[in-house]
């Protein structure tokens, strides 16, 4: 059946419902999203003489939540056009509209009996063959699909959804004994191809996978610090990136969820097992008091931690479980986490902390990864089918860099399962046998393909095609050349990959020379270049401590040479032979959005966070991304339209002196960083390379044809007044240092084509060289050395 998802409805605006709304709003889904008609009117309705039958009263429930989007941190929306595709209404007066839609999410209460109700209505409206799932955390799909029609069942599953949608990778899928497998494989192929998730299916136990070995996990830290006599600042200082775990490591994870929601999440666990796992679940008594007292962490003001200002500026206490009351934040800090601090991965940092017997940092992780290791093992075959599943959900639900089999191979099974029956654990059987058999690792890595144990064997994990893993693709294939800062990678298909991987992908004189190589290889035996590359984030700019250094040398011929070398392999990539598509992720910042712009085409993920933000540490773009932004707005224009170059001009200057930067890749084209006529967004992250690969083989079997070079027109002298006004105006008005409109200024300068008449064609070569003269005039000031020192050691702008 070839099922498609047009248009979708989510029953329910709360914070799950509305952000569930929200992201298939981003990625241009219309969505219907309803919740319950208002039983009595507010204050401010009553005043403008409304009554319980006015429209705007009926919908205000899911009005009210839409217009909360707006304001949510980090933004459930990639656009601020995203709000128009959600259509708000209530379940009295719009249920019939169900009709209309391919995709019902039920998001209400985490109540059975209504969610019951709800579906009774809604299969009195949905059509024949409409999917109907529920977001459920944790009640059993089995038990509301009872009592429906044999159609609703087959179409009926769960997908829980992770908070926020927008940005938690995993969605579990979970049938119900009915569902349909070609329902239940659309959904699985929906889910990572058009909603961009990481899916992986789950059975219908309590609280599926993620929640229930998470939950678990935090209720075992818990119970290990008041054991131990930990405080709550030293358990968050230990379980978070030091063991490869999110920033927010244990309580302040716990501040972010809501201590309520969790307290609802761990109740369900425990009213749906036996014996001692169920004790596991058991909430510790200061966590109840919590509850009772509305301390529930950010929603509330206060939780585990209580931001305080004082004299001094604000600070972070944290709650002592003993008496309720805030003292001052702690750290652990052992001889363990010094050592961890020292070792590059994850795997490598919680083998260091973990393996160091009787220090108490040592001690505390592994007393809270042994009893989870073990229930994880547990839980193989009940909550999912293989140990793959639960490591995937666990790290793209919980933000974990390891799931539990890779965490425990990390650390040595074979050892660890020696220490932890000496301890007096029980390990289960099918480890046992696995190691007695000759299998010491969970997973292991041969010619590019990966496997894990099953049953008894390894057996190959999947990927879905448009998966490009480039660890596993160089390890199969190699690389055709490379340097410090960059390799030139063969994807086939006669498609090249360009990959970054200096730290933080920053660009400095080895990147720059694999650039031109990789230009160079590519025309003489392939069809196209991506560059592109799988770090942390695209690229954060170029090497500013390389920069900086240089400067206080007084290496000024050197640094114009490198700026030189910079700005004219932007040049050669735009002016390539072949078909050159940027892959850009994550922060693409400075030199990183330099190299996306002169590229013939960006293929961008999602997640995409553009600027040009050298203003920040007192520079102007270096690269050439002054001249090709005013470009790009200029050839973005529609046929017929006038030029008024002083308003794209000041366009582009206020975008640059403001280091703005756009909050994904929606926004970048909104920003005139993307260009809609050849650029294109993957809302799957994963899926980013073989997108842009395919680009690239479709600008080359189109025919591609270089670029040609062409005069640009400027606003000259007149233009360059008129921009200097404005940030003179700034500068009367103190939003702008003195230092700052001296930037202003040089930028002002290089857009505005320096001392010319409006509307003067110059060629680009002139322009980059006002480019590289107002940088290296401006590198050379103090005020932005210490810019530039300042973001180096702090990681956040100076005014100076």
């Amino acid at each position: 059946m070839n099922r498609k998802i047009k248009r979708a409805a989510v029953l329910g605006s709360g914070v799950m419902g509305s952000g569930i709304a929200a992201h298939l709003a981003n990625i241009g889904i219309p969505t219907l999203m309803l919740d319950i008609v208002p039983r009595e009117l507010t204050e401010a309705e009553e005043k403008k003489g409304l009554t319980l039958d006015d429209a705007v009263v009926r919908n205000r429930i899911a009005a009210s939540n839409k217009e909360k989007l707006k304001k949510q941190k980090p933004s459930p929306i990639s656009s601020q056009k995203s709000l128009e595709l959600i259509e708000v209404g209530n379940f009295e007066d719009h249920m019939e509209q169900l009709k209309d839609v391919d995709w019902i999410i039920e998001v209400v209460v985490e109540n059975l009996d209504i969610k019951k109700k709800v579906y009774e209505q809604v299969e009195s409206h949905r059509k024949e063959g409409t999917i109907v799932s529920s977001n459920t955390s944790g009640i059993s799909i089995n038990a509301m699909a009872e009592g429906r029609s044999e159609d609703f069942k087959k179409h009926f599953l769960g997908t829980h959804f992770f908070n926020p949608p927008r940005y938690l990778k995993l969605l579990e899928v979970i049938p119900n004994q009915d569902t349909d497998p070609e329902v239940l494989e659309f959904m699985k192929t929906f889910g990572e191809d058009v909603l961009g998730k990481g899916v992986v299916e789950a059975k219908d136990t309590p609280n599926f996978i993620a929640n229930r070995i998470g939950t678990y996990g935090l209720l075992v830290t818990v119970k290990e610090m008041l054991n131990g006599g930990y405080t709550i600042g030293e358990v968050d200082s230990v379980t978070g990136p030091m063991i490869g775990r999110p920033k927010s490591a244990t309580f302040r994870t716990l501040d972010v969820v809501g201590l309520d929601t969790f307290i609802h999440v761990a109740k369900n666990v425990y009213d749906n097992v036996e014996g001692e796992e169920k004790e596991a679940f058991v909430v510790p008594e200061f966590m109840r008091q919590m509850n009772e007292k509305g301390w529930l962490g950010a929603k509330s003001g206060q939780g585990f931690f209580l931001k305080k200002k004082g004299k001094d500026g604000s600070q972070i206490l944290e709650l002592n479980p003993e008496t309720l009351e805030y003292e001052e934040r702690k750290k652990l800090k052992t001889q363990a986490t010094e050592m961890a601090k020292q070792e590059k991965g994850p795997k490598r940092k919680v083998r260091a902390i973990v393996n160091a017997n009787g220090d108490r940092a040592g001690e505390l992780v592994w007393n809270i990864s042994k009893p989870t290791l073990i229930y994880s093992a547990q839980l193989v075959g009940e909550i999912a089918d293989d140990i793959n599943a639960i490591d995937e959900a666990m790290k793209w639900g919980f933000g974990w860099e390891l799931g539990p089999f890779e965490m425990w191979d990390a650390i040595g099974v074979k050892q660890s399962v020696e220490r932890m029956k000496e301890e007096g654990a029980s390990v289960p059987n099918w480890i046992t046998e696995m190691l007695e058999e000759g299998y010491e690792t969970f997973y292991k890595t041969e010619n590019g393909k990966v496997y894990f144990y099953h049953n008894g064997e390894y057996v190959e994990k999947t990927f879905n095609p448009k998966e490009i893993n480039l660890k596993l693709h160089k390890e199969a294939n190699g690389v055709i050349k490379k340097n410090a800062g960059a390799s030139l990678i063969d994807l086939g298909d006669d498609v090249a990959l360009l990959e970054f991987h200096s730290q933080s992908n920053a660009i400095g004189l080895d990147t720059i020379q694999m650039i031109n190589q990789a230009l160079e290889e590519v025309n003489k035996n392939y069809k196209g270049l991506v560059i592109g590359n799988q770090g942390k984030n695209f690229c954060v700019g170029a090497n500013l401590g390389m920069m900086l250094m240089e400067a206080q040398d007084y290496n000024f011929m050197e640094l114009e040479l490198v700026v030189k070398q910079f700005q004219q392999a932007m040049m050669n990539i735009k002016y390539n032979e072949k078909p050159v598509v940027s892959a850009p992720f994550g922060m693409t910042l400075g030199g990183g959005t330099e190299v996306c712009l002169p590229a013939h085409s960006v293929q961008a993920s999602h997640e995409t966070y553009m600027g040009l933000v050298e203003v920040g540490v007192g520079l102007i773009p270096g690269g050439g991304g002054n001249k090709e932004y005013y470009i790009k707005q200029l050839s973005g224009l529609p046929e017929g339209v006038d030029l008024d170059l002083q308003k794209i001009t000041n366009d582009v200057f206020e975008k640059i002196a403001m280091a703005k930067v756009s909050t994904s890749a929606a926004e970048a084209f909104e920003n005139g960083l993307l260009d809609d006529r050849t650029d294109h967004i993957s809302v799957n992250g994963d899926h980013l390379i073989h997108d842009a690969k395919q680009k690239v083989i479709s600008l080359s079997d189109a025919g591609f044809k270089p670029l040609k070079r062409q005069k640009v027109p400027v606003v000259g002298e007149t233009g360059f007044a008129t921009m200097l006004l404005g940030a003179k105006g700034l500068a009367n008005s103190g939003y702008a240092s003195e230092h700052d409109l001296k930037i202003a200024e040089k930028l002002a300068f290089v857009l505005a084509g320096g001392r010319l008449k409006y509307g003067t064609l110059v060629d680009e070569d002139y322009l980059l060289d006002l480019e590289r003269e107002a940088f290296l005039s401006l590198i050379g000031e103090p005020k932005t050395q210490q810019r530039m020192q300042h973001m180096l050691l702090k990681g956040k702008p100076l005014r100076n």
